[in-house]
């Protein structure tokens, strides 16, 4: 069965740091695009970023472009976003989506607050 287990999440500062992990297992992979959405408290999903199979391109939502950025380790079926300058706007679930697969997981809690 397809598995997309987020961690990393953490109570942070404004302006601080964070990296997102997402580790996978039951599907292929490399095989496929990979996407972070977020949903804040009392607010829709949100897309903010994806990535290619090969992880040679990303995109972004204008939200979070220039701040964080997504990366992929296909030898360990793993997805990470590296969050950079967290606002308090960054606070929400964040999850880990494989474009195709409708399996996602618990999401990593993200709280940006002095």
């Amino acid at each position: 069965q397809v598995q997309v287990v987020e961690s990393g999440g953490d109570l942070v500062q404004p302006g601080g740091s964070l990296k997102l992990s997402c580790a996978t297992s039951g599907f292929t992979f490399s095989n496929h695009n990979m996407d972070w959405v977020r949903q804040a408290p009392g607010k829709g999903l949100e897309w903010i970023s994806g990535i290619n199979r090969a992880g040679t391109t990303a995109t972004y939502a204008d939200s979070v472009k220039g701040r964080f950025t997504i990366s992929r380790d296909n030898a360990e079926n793993t997805l990470f976003l590296h969050m950079t300058n967290l606002k308090p706007d960054d606070t929400a679930a964040y999850y880990c989506a494989p474009d195709n697969i409708a399996s996602w997981g618990k999401g990593a809690q993200v709280t940006v607050s002095s």
